[in-house]
């Protein structure tokens, strides 16, 4: 039999920085996902955040957001007084589904979101099959 020793202020400690992030490593951005028609539309919060900084990758249909944040205090003119706002480079990766079509992500960034539009792949959109009735009459139905 093993017994093991919990620190219960170490482990809210953890789940703390898990949710809240630190100093070196600020928490995963804020996101928002649904579908809109034929596409999905992905908002994330970035306020603050210079849109040069922004970079967006797709590999093998892992998408991965970096952005980064820089304080605006300079060491040299300023005595920080509070530094609550989390700054430093926040990343966060989402997995696309096989049915989306990653080569044709469209992205803005307007009022400190950042809004991703994935389509769906063209294949994968509901179509339309014509069936001819035997006296040649034709009928559409939605597969």
């Amino acid at each position: 039999m093993m017994l093991m020793r919990t620190d219960p202020f170490r482990e809210l400690d953890r789940l703390t920085q898990q949710v809240l992030g630190t100093a070196a490593q600020p928490a995963a951005m804020s996101m928002d996902a649904f579908r809109e028609g034929d596409a999905f539309v992905v908002e994330l919060d970035l306020p603050g955040v210079d849109p040069e900084s922004i970079d967006l990758d797709v590999e093998q249909n892992v998408l991965t957001i970096k952005a980064e944040r820089r304080t605006t205090a300079s060491a040299e003119n300023s005595d920080v007084l509070i530094a609550e706002r989390p700054s430093g480079t926040f990343t966060r990766q989402l997995f696309l589904g096989e049915t989306l079509d990653a080569d044709h992500i469209e992205a803005s960034y307007e009022a400190g979101v950042l809004r991703l539009s994935i389509p769906v792949a063209e294949e994968e959109k509901p179509r339309k099959i014509q069936v001819r009735a035997a006296d040649g009459s034709r009928k559409e139905i939605n597969a």
